[in-house]
């Protein structure tokens, strides 16, 4: 069939029924306004208050006694590590690295604080060197070694996060040694207020969000 022959098509629908479009396009706006005011509300709402940390006192990586009496009136984030981990560790104080970066804006009001699942090999010469070697400021950031029982039970009683080792397993068995990879959030009275994946990106981004909103929500 030649051009000239050629039966014209029908304009497209979209330019026939401009009002249906329109209408679409006002609810789309509606849906979207609606989410936002969603999202501003939730970020505007306290976060969750999840259990309330005991006491503790351990040594510091300077030698000096450090724990919750030192915390207090400090909104801090916490995690578990230890210096001769060969799996998950050095990713974990990498992200922590990353989070010390990230709130160097709220100074030494925000502690971060590191503590040891090893702490008869985590001496606090140990920590120290680890700490260097990971960018630490010691101002803002602590690295916590003491009695393995009483950390343990700090850790899993006070925090809810895991820590062990295997039974029978030998000193140097390091792949026996076992912790939570979870940042937790605590706030300035030592009140837990949200666990964080550390593997996750997106978790540890809304860890730093969390942050911003406690510092707030303590004004």
């Amino acid at each position: 069939m030649s051009a000239e022959s050629s039966v014209a098509l029908p304009p497209a629908r979209l330019t026939q029924r401009p009002g249906f479009w329109a209408g679409i396009a006002v609810m789309a706006l509606g849906i979207s306004a609606a989410a936002g005011l969603s999202l501003l509300r939730a970020n505007s709402e306290p976060l969750p208050q999840l259990g309330a940390l005991p006491d503790f006192a351990f040594t510091r990586q300077d030698g000096q006694t450090f724990g919750s009496a030192q915390l207090r009136g400090h909104p801090f984030i916490a995690n578990f590590i230890f210096t001769r981990c060969p799996t998950v560790c050095p990713a974990f104080t990498r992200k922590m690295a990353h989070v010390q970066q990230s709130t160097e804006s709220h100074g030494t009001n925000l502690q971060l604080v590191s503590f040891s699942v090893d702490p008869k090999y985590d001496t606090p010469e140990r920590l120290a060197e680890y700490g260097k070697l990971h960018g630490a400021n010691f101002t803002r950031w602590s690295f916590l070694t003491g009695d393995y029982d009483i950390l343990k039970d700090t850790i899993v009683q006070g925090f809810k996060v895991s820590m062990g080792r295997e039974p029978g397993a030998a000193e140097d068995d390091l792949l026996s040694i076992f912790h939570g990879t979870h940042f937790v959030l605590v706030d300035s009275k030592g009140q837990i207020r949200g666990y964080y994946d550390s593997a996750d990106s997106e978790s540890t981004d809304r860890l730093l969000r969390d942050v911003k909103r406690l510092v707030r929500e303590e004004g």
